[in-house]
């Protein structure tokens, strides 16, 4: 049984180890079927509305996106009583809507990602789940995302496609011309299994990609080399818009 309601879960990516804007806070490291989560999850409110939050990569970020344990992740959020998940992924822009300090809330996805555990599926015995996803994010909580921060008046670009490549290098220049031309609007290495796995369990999940950099060749200077100050800086004044539009999301 959950241990208490909870009204959105949020998983936070590099450079999001917290939420400043959670208060009255208690943990929990609730063990699963599929192990232990990266870290503890985080619960207090925000507003009026409780919250629960986990870091994807630990709170010291010490988990690799290959091997974080997603089915753990969710299935700990799921278990403190979440049912609605919100991903913040640090991402690369690829198309120009999609610079450096952008929000962007994707609609669309493709894995590139291998080898990782990415279905409830796996273990002998278990049912086999074919679960619809051709859209793979939660209509009804984008359109609350996007409305939260259309009244934070916080800028957010509605739509696009997330590439979720393997990691943890980052992406030669000619992947992310391939990408470009499969579509792809900002590249990360977290969306998936994750997504897929959330639709398995029965959560409702949308993700807020927050633009740390170009990806690989795609900004103005192709020459640029991109370094880990630049992409803490970046996710760092972006998320203070996301601070924002989340607490325009939960006051009620």
């Amino acid at each position: 049984m959950p241990m208490t309601d909870i009204d959105l879960a949020i998983i936070g990516g590099t450079g999001v180890y917290a939420l400043a804007e959670l208060s009255d806070t208690r943990s929990e490291l609730p063990e699963t079927r599929y192990g232990m989560p990266s870290g503890p999850v985080r619960i207090g409110t925000i507003g009026a509305r409780r919250v629960a939050f986990l870091a994807r990569h630990g709170e010291g970020h010490g988990v690799p996106p290959h091997r974080i344990n997603y089915r753990a992740n969710l299935a700990a959020l799921q278990q403190v009583g979440a049912s609605r998940v919100l991903a913040l992924n640090t991402v690369g822009g690829i198309t120009a809507r999609c610079g450096p300090r952008a929000l962007v809330c994707p609609d669309q996805l493709i894995d590139y990602t291998w080898g990782r555990i990415s279905t409830l599926c796996e273990e002998a015995g278990t049912p086999v789940l074919h679960v619809d996803f051709g859209d793979p994010y939660t209509a009804a909580l984008r359109r609350e995302l996007l409305a939260a921060a259309s009244a934070a008046q916080v800028a957010i670009v509605d739509g696009g496609c997330y590439g979720a490549t393997q990691g943890p290098r980052l992406e030669t220049r000619a992947e992310i011309a391939r990408m470009r031309r499969d579509g792809c609007d900002i590249v990360g290495m977290t969306g998936m299994p994750e997504a897929g796995l959330a639709r398995e369990l029965g959560l409702g999940y949308a993700c807020l990609g927050i633009v740390a950099n170009w990806a690989a060749g795609a900004g103005p200077d192709p020459d640029e080399v991109i370094t880990m100050d630049e992409v803490l800086g970046n996710v760092a004044v972006a998320t203070a818009d996301v601070g924002r539009l989340l607490r325009q999301w939960l006051a009620g």
